[in-house]
């Protein structure tokens, strides 16, 4: 199994990142993990929804150039949600049917572009509440980690 999480912007703070290392550390047992940034299009004031898009889309072009072979997952608050059984069993449906290599994808400060949602082969939500998206590493890390342990039916804190 491989896990591929492509981000949008660099981590910034010294805590999330210690916490990135950790879990990519446990999770690296149990699969390849490969962690990508791509360049965050910076901070736009008054922009208009059109003008959004257009550096969501900057973005998007800069995700594409690391999709290779594999299934597409797109971290997106209308996405599916599981539960982390579910969620567990979903990766090892990719795996047994579409391909060992996952791609998961977290947008930027001001989402993902409509057209690079559309190319993903599922939406998945963490939850209604947004969250800060580098945080978001964090979590998609601890549930991997966590799906990795359900699957090797091995104990895990609740």
């Amino acid at each position: 199994m491989e896990f591929v999480i492509i981000s949008v912007g660099k981590l910034k703070d010294k805590a999330i990142r210690l916490l990135v290392e950790e879990y990519g550390k446990w999770l690296r047992k149990y699969s390849k993990v490969t962690l990508i940034e791509v360049k965050d299009e910076g901070e736009v004031k008054n922009a208009s929804e059109e003008d959004l898009e257009i550096l969501r889309e900057k973005e998007a072009e800069q995700i594409r150039k690391h999709l290779k072979t594999g299934y597409k997952v797109a971290l997106a608050i209308e996405g599916k949600s599981f539960t982390s059984e579910n969620f567990a069993l979903e990766i090892e449906r990719v795996k047994t049917y579409h391909s060992s290599k996952i791609y998961f994808i977290i947008g930027g400060s001001y989402g993902m572009s409509k057209t690079l949602k559309k190319e993903m082969d599922l939406l998945i939500s963490f939850s209604e509440f947004t969250f800060p998206h580098q945080l978001m590493r964090v979590i998609l890390l601890e549930q991997l980690f966590r799906s990795m342990k359900i699957l090797n039916n091995e104990p895990y804190h609740k």
